[in-house]
């Protein structure tokens, strides 16, 4: 049963007497409820508290398997709750202390009088602010809400649960420090403004779930202004991890970066990220597609962005719809709409063809489709295989900036991360199952950070006094 996500706690106070759980179990079974544990809770001579674990398809379900455990005679459910409402109760992250304060010299040493003599030495070196303060290891998480996951503009309140989730995995797969900062003004320039007059406390900005086209103007305003490094990570660590199971999936089908044609349907933030990390690649052909079809430079009606996105390509300059750009094409990279690709599409394509369908939560087409015509086939899902996930990317790309205190984190870099997670695959493991590596491999983020240290060095953005301070 495929249970969407939804899993119920429900606690029952049952009357002992013999069979009653049986009862229990039967009025879940027969509600179509799937048990995943009973535990109890407690008990005495009359009664007893068990929690029952019920995997349900939605909420409604949930009620209504709790509704058929409470018509049972003998048995009170004292309340249900949804596991992932339950682990959001109060949020998901908190500050905690590194220091201990276990009396009045611990209280000296970590604020008054202390604490003076450490503001007055940045003070008078600022750059003393990386080794005295937790800028280092810091990044915040920015959004204004205004494109949260796949659900849209929802606002900064309700954008909260993902960026304390990004902050989470931050901190989970590379130790940083991150902080939800959710903005409820959703014009650029005050996000801009916002963001520049809080940047002192953090040593990166990770920019998330805010719209196109602003996406674009508040990175680049914020990448000039800062000096330290920013990231949206809609844009760049999909592209990240598109480019490295690229590479893994032209390595098992025999084809080079520059002679192959890509098409892009989806020229957003991370389809416009796409674009440009395959043209620092040096792809051979690329075709972008929107909802009116093939880019192309003819078109009168295009904005600057999309302006830009068709000088650099299509160099024959087609016109025409998706049907039309797929004809030959060796990888398609969708982040557009569900299921707009067809079974003739993908015959159209050329030998081997790969397909990257990533739009969520529905892939541009079936996976179990796309496979019998596809010989690589990737999704941003994770009940398939092949997901491309940015939690491959975005811990290790900040852990290597901070490391190695960028200034920025350039496209140089961040190829150099999708090499890194590409290779973290051993050659002779890479299947067309198997072209990016779990999210949960410890190994992905040292090797991305790693990676991404040694680019930014090589390319000269580090600060002056990073070496010094290097961890």
């Amino acid at each position: 049963m495929s249970t969407g996500g939804y899993t119920m706690t429900i606690r029952c106070e049952i009357v002992k007497q013999a069979g009653m759980l049986g009862k229990v179990t039967t009025a879940i079974d027969t509600a179509h409820g799937e048990i995943g544990g009973v535990d109890l809770v407690q008990g005495d001579s009359e009664t007893a508290v068990r929690d029952i674990t019920v995997m349900v398809q939605n909420a409604e379900h949930g009620n209504q398997v709790a509704a058929s455990i409470a018509a049972l005679d003998g048995v009170t459910v004292l309340h249900a709750a949804d596991l992932v409402f339950q682990a959001h109760q109060g949020g998901k992250i908190a500050i905690q202390s590194r220091i201990p304060l276990r009396n009045r010299a611990d209280l000296s040493v970590a604020y008054t009088p202390g604490v003076a003599r450490v503001c007055t030495a940045i003070a008078e070196d600022p750059a003393r602010v990386y080794e005295l303060t937790i800028k280092r290891n810091s990044v915040a998480v920015v959004t204004d809400g205004s494109a949260v996951l796949g659900l849209g503009n929802l606002g900064a309140e309700a954008s909260l649960p993902v960026m304390e989730g990004k902050a989470m995995l931050f901190k989970e797969f590379a130790n940083i420090d991150a902080y939800p900062i959710a903005i409820r003004s959703q014009d650029p320039q005050t996000i801009i403004e916002t963001v520049e007059q809080i940047a002192a406390g953090f040593g990166g900005i990770n920019l998330e779930d805010i719209a196109a086209p602003k996406c674009f103007e508040i990175e680049e305003h914020l990448k000039r202004t800062l000096g330290i490094p920013v990231m949206h990570d809609d844009q760049h660590g999909t592209a990240v991890v598109t480019m490295a199971a690229l590479w893994n999936a032209l390595a098992l089908v025999g084809k080079r970066m520059q002679d192959i044609r890509v098409v892009v349907n989806g020229v957003g933030a991370a389809g416009t990220a796409i674009i440009h990390s395959l043209l620092d690649a040096d792809v051979g052909e690329i075709i972008a597609c929107d909802s009116r079809g093939i880019i192309h430079r003819s078109d009168p009606t295009l904005n600057s962005i999309k302006q830009h996105i068709a000088s650099q390509t299509n160099g024959d300059n087609l016109r025409g719809g998706l049907d039309k750009a797929m004809r030959g094409a060796d990888v398609f990279i969708g982040v557009s709409v569900a299921n707009i690709l067809t079974p003739a599409m993908i015959q159209s394509m050329g030998t081997e063809p790969i397909v990257f369908a990533m739009a969520n939560p529905t892939p541009e087409g079936s996976p179990e489709m796309l496979g019998q015509y596809a010989r690589v086939v990737a999704t941003g899902r994770s009940d398939y295989p092949n997901q491309i996930n940015n939690v491959l990317a975005f811990p290790g790309i900040f852990r290597g900036a901070l490391d190695a205190q960028a200034r920025e984190i350039t496209p140089g870099m961040r190829l150099a991360a999708a090499k890194a997670i590409a290779t973290t695959i051993p050659p002779d493991a890479v299947s067309a199952d198997y072209i990016v590596p779990s999210v949960f491999n410890r190994d992905v983020v040292p090797r991305v950070a790693a990676a991404v240290a040694e680019a930014a060095i090589a390319e000269g953005v580090i600060r002056e006094d990073a070496l010094a301070l290097a961890v």
